[in-house]
This record gives C-alpha cells, structure tokens and sequence, in this order.
C-alpha cells in the first residue's frame, strides 16, 4: 500500500536504518539520525541497482513519484537512470564553466585581488552564457571563435584577446587534468584583429614637464594629495602601487621601498631605490600620516587608502585635460626621456615593473640592475629638478 504524507512526515528515526515502501519500486529510507531519502529499486539485465531521487523535505512525496516515474519510462526505452544521472553529473562536473571556476580557484590566490575579479567577472560575462555548460572536451575552435567574434563586433578588441588568453589557461588546465584532449584555443592564433595599442595620455616635452612639475609645486588642494603628485614622477609606480603605499614597506634610512608580491603585477616584490628628493617628501608626509598604515589614507578614514580618482582629480584641478596627462602617464613619461637619454633599456624596465614572460625569472630578477636603478633614480630626480627650475631641455648625465 502507498505511504502518505503524513505517514512521511510522522516518521521517526530508530536503532538502525529502515525503509517504507511507497509503490514501483520507490520507498523512503530513514536512518538513525533521522534524514529521510527517497530511493528506488529497479532492476538492470537481472541485476538489482537503486536510484537516489533526493532528500525530504527538499524533495517531496509527489516530487519523489514524478522522479520515479522518470526514471521507469528510462528503464522502459532500455536506458539505466543510474547510470546516466553518472554521465550527466560528470558533464557538469566537466563543463567549461566549472572547470574555468575551479582553475580560477587553485590560481588567484597568487593574483591581486583586483586582476582576479576581473578576470572571473570577464569569464561569466563574455563566455559562461555561450559556453558555460558545455563539457569542456566537446567545445571545438569554431565555437570559441562565436564567443570572440560576438566581442569583436561591439569593438572591445582588446577584451577580445584577453578572453582568448583566458580561456586558452582553461583549456590547458583541463588537458592536463585529464578532462580535455587538446586547447582548441591555439588554432584561433590571429583569428581575431591586433588591439589598436593603447596609450596613456603624458607629457614628454621637457618644457612642458618642467610646467607640469611647477603646477604641482603650488598645487593648492589637500596636502596628501599634493605628496602624491610630487611622489608620481619620482618614483613612477602604477597608481594603485602609490595610493596603496604602507609605511611598513619603506626604509627611509635605506631610501628603499620595498612593494610586497601580492600588490604587484608581476607577482614578485619590487625594489624602488628612492632618490633624496623622494625621502624629503616622505618624511614631510610621515609627519601627518606616519601613525597609520597607510602613507596616503583616504578622505574617509587613515583605516583606508587614498581613491583611485584622487590622482587624476588633482591633475585636473591643476589645469590639465583627461586627454593631456594621467597619473598613469607619469610612467610613460620616465620610460620615454630615460630611453632617450641612453639609460639601460633593461634597467628601465626592471623599474617600470613590467612583468616577465617567465614568471619563475621575475620571482628572482626583482634586485636586477639594482644598482643601475639607484644611479639612474637619483638623476632622474635631479634632472627634474633642473626642469622645474628653468624648463630647459637638459640631458641627463649616467656619471651623475
């Protein structure tokens, strides 16, 4: 006789396991902590096999019999429910998207926050719609050429490339867990147009520099925010290296500031020699920011740092157009007169931070040319001091 809900609900856990018996096969099996599942007993080629249909409450009388009956029509066109539910679970298991999760998961520990969020927020924006459920072994280049396409044609070329990037990892993270063949990604090489290059809007012009420099000399706003604009051209960090800039990482004594790994885009800690000038106006600061964690805290609290707007707000209160500088631009303004000028193009870079091919390599070049880097650091900000004072075009000199 069928069981009723009440009989399921009533249903009391004893000593040991026992089971009420519903019809088709299908009974509840209670166990002496007292969960409740539904099972269902069928046979396979004379062999006896048991299907789960869930938990109760989650999953109730008529949701376990509508189950059953599933599974019985399965078994009637020759098809064993256990076993595919098996092959079903293991292609979601294998899908694309929970393959992409997981390496994104064993992965972005070592990765900045910020990189991390992106790259996860650009997977389930640009491709988990379109690909997201598909076994990961099945998706084939032209598939993934359809997700790149459809970015190509609202014109994020660069988007473009880095989803190709992105999933290329994935695909190569499943090969070699065993749960793909090949990366399908690699036959896509130059399926897609080159990204036009991207450049931050800067000043190079020596007098134009020396201008800029003065600006911010009588910058009149917060006194934090004109530290930071007099640190930008000395020190040329990406923006968010500076306004994230602890007291713990410096070594005034030293004139060394030390940014740890996990805030940098090369994923090894980076070595900035600090020229006199840079010291004064840290010691300056630490006067006013020197009991909180950060050198420049936020306008809501010492307990954050400053905004990424900041920078930029200032360059602007001083006159100068999005189109004309950024605090960005203060690096592409270091990189090109210290080239021109004939400094080491490998000192140069090793300075600007710029990540290595081999990720192994940069992990232990983060010293490189160090003291290359001291010299040219010093001359660096004496040769802006040369401009800011007369805004001549003025060389500077290796020997200095």
């Amino acid at each position: 006789m069928p069981i009723s809900d009440t009989t399921v609900r009533n249903a009391k856990p004893r000593e040991k396991s026992y089971r009420l018996a519903d019809a088709r096969g299908m009974y509840l099996e209670v166990t002496p902590a007292g969960g409740k599942y539904w099972r269902m007993k069928y046979r396979v080629s004379g062999k006896e096999k048991r299907l789960a249909l869930g938990v109760y409450p989650d999953v109730s009388l008529a949701q376990a019999r509508e189950r059953c009956g599933q599974a019985r029509k399965l078994l009637a066109d020759g098809v064993d429910p256990g076993v595919l539910k098996q092959t079903n679970k293991a292609a979601t298991e294998n899908s694309f998207e929970a393959v992409a999760r997981e390496w994104h998961a064993k992965f972005s520990p070592g990765w900045a926050t910020s990189h991390a969020d992106k790259i996860i927020r650009r997977l389930e924006g640009e491709v988990f719609p379109w690909l997201g459920s598909r076994p990961i072994g099945d998706v084939n280049a032209p598939e993934l050429l359809k997700v790149l396409r459809r970015i190509e044609a609202r014109g994020a070329l660069e988007t473009a490339h880095r989803v190709h990037q992105n999933c290329g990892k994935v695909f190569r993270y499943a090969v070699a867990t065993g749960r793909a063949q090949r990366d399908p990604s690699s036959d896509l090489r130059g399926a897609i147009p080159p990204a036009q290059e991207h450049h931050h809007p800067t000043i190079t012009e020596p007098k134009r520099v020396g201008e800029l420099l003065r600006a911010i000399a009588g910058y009149s706003g917060s006194y934090i925010t004109r530290g930071a604009l007099q640190l930008a051209p000395l020190v040329f960090v990406r923006p968010g290296e500076l306004r994230k800039a602890e007291w713990s990482e410096f070594d005034l004594d030293k004139a060394e500031w030390r940014i740890p790994e996990h805030k940098m885009k090369m994923k090894a800690v980076h070595i900035v020699p600090l020229s006199t000038q840079a010291v004064l106006i840290l010691r300056d600061l630490h006067a006013l920011t020197g009991t909180g964690r950060y050198v420049f805290p936020g306008a809501r609290g010492d307990d954050r740092h400053m905004s990424e707007n900041t920078v930029n707000a200032g360059l602007r209160r001083l006159g100068y157009a999005v189109g004309d500088m950024t605090g960005h631009g203060f690096r592409s303004m270091a990189s090109t007169l210290l080239n021109e000028q004939g400094w080491n193009r490998d000192a140069i870079e090793r300075q600007l931070a710029h990540a290595e091919r081999d990720e192994i390599r940069a992990a232990y070049n983060y010293a490189e040319h160090l003291s290359v880097r001291r010299k040219m650091m010093q001359a660096w900000a004496n040769y802006l001091d040369k401009l800011k004072a007369v805004a001549e075009d003025i060389p500077i000199l290796q020997s200095a």
